[in-house]
């Protein structure tokens, strides 16, 4: 009896300590699977913050259009654009226009049963809510406080303040070269100094980032080689604008100096085929930017 005694404790003791084992082996495999989801957490947060810091540097560094063609207008030393250079005033003028319009803030007037040409349609405010961007909100008040309304073509002219009506002088957008100029500034792209010319002292705005600028340059470049698609309505909107612009701006031949002579002649035939597009023809497709189509007609006219 005895004996048996002994066995039956023995076995609960085995028992209740393979109980145990396991019990703790439990324990510790949860303790484990938890501390991995809680680190898993831990990272995917800091994933989440990393992601937020990329989007708080490109929004800091994002820039608009207007800026884009300033930007490869400027010399990068001097800080000034070309002296020669008699189109980048009409030209900023349209890149207000299709930022404006990219926006959703302004649309051409529907064409009517007698369908009008892109020149003749008229621009009306579509939103008059601000964009944040005090040039192109004195442009969008303009647009919005004028009737009757004005085209595209008139719209560039009065905002350069290239009219011969004096009662439509202060539709004029003034020192806009100026302006972008130090917005480049405040956005860490550019920097101030003077510099004597002779008979005058002239402001002038050098490059510091330089990164930022052969982004943009990279970002043009490869529109029209490695990212070349040959179709303008699956290319990006914005960067086909850029292009466009920055040819009637006198600009785009910035971005293609650094290439190589056949790259250079490759890039510079995809542009041509760009130009060559028909802006009416464009604009009636599915998805098309009609104002945008509508500040290239104005340019190639």
């Amino acid at each position: 009896m005895r004996s048996e005694k002994i066995l039956e404790d023995e076995a609960i003791k085995r028992t209740s300590g393979l109980v145990q084992r396991r019990t703790e082996a439990i324990r510790s495999a949860a303790a484990a699977e938890k501390e991995k989801d809680s680190g898993g957490e831990e990272d995917e947060a800091r994933r989440g913050e990393e992601e937020e810091d990329d989007k708080g540097d490109s929004k800091e560094t994002r820039l608009t259009l207007m800026e884009e063609v300033l930007l490869l207008g400027l010399k990068d030393r001097e800080g000034y654009t070309s002296f020669w250079n008699d189109c980048i005033s009409s030209g900023l003028r349209g890149c207000m226009l299709v930022e404006l319009a990219l926006r959703g803030r302004i649309q051409l007037e529907a064409c009517g049963v007698r369908r009008k040409s892109l020149l003749a349609r008229k621009v009306i405010c579509k939103s008059d809510a601000p964009t944040g961007d005090v040039l192109l909100d004195e442009a969008l008040k303009h647009i919005k406080d004028t009737q009757p309304p004005e085209t595209v073509q008139s719209w560039i002219e009065l905002l350069s303040g290239e009219t011969w009506n004096p009662l439509k002088l202060h539709y004029q957008l003034r020192n806009v070269r100026e302006r972008l100029a130090k917005n480049l500034v405040e956005k860490g792209v550019l920097t101030t100094e003077k510099q004597n010319f002779l008979l005058f002292d002239m402001t002038t705005h050098p490059l510091t980032n330089s990164t930022i600028k052969q982004r943009l340059v990279k970002k043009v470049q490869d529109s029209v080689l490695e990212k070349w698609v040959n179709d303008p309505h699956r290319m990006d909107k914005r960067v086909l604008s850029l292009i466009l612009l920055a040819h009637s701006s006198d600009v785009l031949e910035n971005a293609f100096a650094p290439l190589q002579d056949d790259q250079y002649d490759l890039g510079m035939k995809r542009v041509h085929t760009l130009l060559e597009l028909e802006p009416e023809k464009e604009s009636s497709k599915p998805n098309a930017n009609e104002l945008m189509w509508a500040v290239v007609a104005a340019f190639t006219k």
